[in-house]
């Protein structure tokens, strides 16, 4: 039996970025992972590859080009599914390498089987071929993600009705599509398919896309994918499904009934626990279906600590690595990652992209904070238009009283990387004077902040000020 100082179960972000932070600090690491990939979710069946398929559907459908050109562009004729795959199987590829080579270049022990608690300190390997295997440690993480929720009234067969893992294993593009779950998994598939110039009906049982989102945001995005085609059914709960004919045939609560080629359900996850063992070290989970830990990660056993999509939201690769690091800092005493940035950014990869951080509108509603709104149109930005994009905006929110920044919420072209910026003003706690002191390069979609904050400063005087 070999130990350890620590023992990874899963090798998503958290559970890769926590194995090498151990690593690197000279702790002896175990990282295992029952997949036969590496990467989990994010690389495998998630993050990385929905966001690749954006990038695919944009280029074979000319999207871009008809908002460049005003030309209808059709999708390329003889277009397939292994031609609309293709790249997404070239970064995954590249990223299960990069992950591998992170772990070898860390000395880090890789063992491939479902690990199991056998007791507070004790794990068992079980491997595909080859007999089991028991290691121990002083210190776990947990970073086994999660998986796709499947009620089981709902006949899965992973050919015309899919979830979110199972949908990459399609083996044509469907003239229709019915996306059951308006959270930000069946927004991305909803415009990917809608951009495909497949028929797209997305379900929801809430009033609007993504209520967390600033409603301005989020009306906007609706919006959008409305133009693309996309129809929508929401305060709607589905009652019944069956197959019929070539068809998936859905009834919905208010007796309407919706006939699509496919349909995915993207209507929940759930900590992938399934076999760890939990009960052996006096874990369970919450009524959520997640591992429940406090501020620095740590489970009610001292020794045991989670992160990631297994503990719940965010629920992003991006706070799953910091989680992963701050989870092992606090284990072993590392005076180096204490706690996670106090702004979190959400990026989600739609047609249009949108990413927000900090309050919005309602949130300061709620909490009573007297607060304006600065808006920039991408219309209105000289590489707005060129890059096509005229329905782009970036809006700011900020205190009345001190001009300081408070949220920002963008839709639109590079969203998720002009987020940053304002993140760290937020960060920094600074005023909405910060962008209009700041000389950006002309011409460019970051110049939105600077003109964003002349609207706001307009709209806190009572009129609007010369932008020239």
């Amino acid at each position: 039996m070999q130990r350890y100082d620590l023992i990874v179960i899963g090798s998503g972000p958290a559970g890769e970025k926590g194995a090498a932070q151990a690593a690197y600090f000279g702790k002896k690491v175990a990282l295992v992972e029952r997949s036969e990939q590496l990467g989990g979710a994010c690389i495998n069946t998630g993050t990385l590859p929905s966001k690749t398929l954006r990038e695919s559907a944009l280029y074979f459908s000319g999207l871009g080009q008809r908002g460049l050109y005003g030309i209808d562009y059709s999708l390329r004729e003889g277009l397939t599914v292994q031609d609309f795959m293709r790249h997404k199987d070239a970064v995954v590829t590249e990223e299960r390498s990069k992950v591998s080579k992170n772990i070898a270049a860390h000395s880090i022990d890789h063992f491939a089987g479902a690990g199991q608690f056998e007791d507070a300190h004790h794990v068992v390997v079980h491997q595909a071929h080859a007999e089991p295997i028991r290691i121990s440690a002083d210190v776990f993480l947990i970073a086994t993600g999660s998986k796709p929720h499947r009620a089981s009234e709902i006949p899965f067969d992973d050919e015309f009705i899919f979830d979110s893992d199972s949908i990459l294993q399609m083996n044509r593009i469907p003239e229709s599509v019915a996306v059951i779950g308006g959270g930000v998994i069946g927004c991305e598939y909803a415009s990917i398919f809608a951009a495909l110039g497949v028929k797209v009906a997305l379900v929801d049982g809430r009033d609007r896309l993504l209520p967390f989102l600033d409603a301005e945001i989020s009306e906007r995005l609706r919006g959008r994918l409305n133009e693309l085609g996309t129809e929508f059914f929401f305060n709607e709960r589905l009652e019944g499904i069956e197959k019929s004919a070539g068809k998936i045939i859905l009834k919905l609560g208010s007796g309407k009934i919706l006939e699509a080629e496919t349909c995915l359900f993207a209507a929940g996850r759930r900590a992938a626990v399934e076999g760890l063992g939990l009960e052996k070290v006096g874990l369970g989970v919450n009524k959520r279906g997640y591992i429940e830990v406090n501020e620095v990660y740590r489970t009610t056993a001292p020794h045991i600590y989670a992160a990631g999509d297994v503990i719940g939201f965010p629920a992003l690769a991006s706070t799953s690595m910091e989680q992963g690091r701050v989870a092992i800092c606090h284990a072993f005493g590392f005076q180096y990652k204490q706690r996670l940035a106090h702004m979190l950014p959400m990026g989600i990869y739609t047609i249009p992209e949108v990413s927000s951080v900090g309050e919005t509108e309602e949130s300061c509603k709620e909490k009573g904070i007297r607060y304006e709104v600065g808006r920039a149109q991408y219309s209105n930005n000289a590489r707005g238009q060129i890059a096509g994009d005229r329905h782009g905006m970036l809006k700011l929110v900020f205190g009345r009283d001190d001009r300081r920044l408070l949220g920002v919420h963008i839709l639109g072209e590079s969203a998720t990387e002009l987020i940053h910026l304002g993140m760290m003003a937020l960060e920094s706690k600074g005023t909405i004077d910060l962008f209009i002191d700041f000389v950006f390069n002309y011409p460019t979609l970051s110049e939105t902040y600077k003109y964003a904050a002349y609207d706001g400063l307009g709209n806190l005087s009572g009129h609007k000020l010369r932008e020239g």
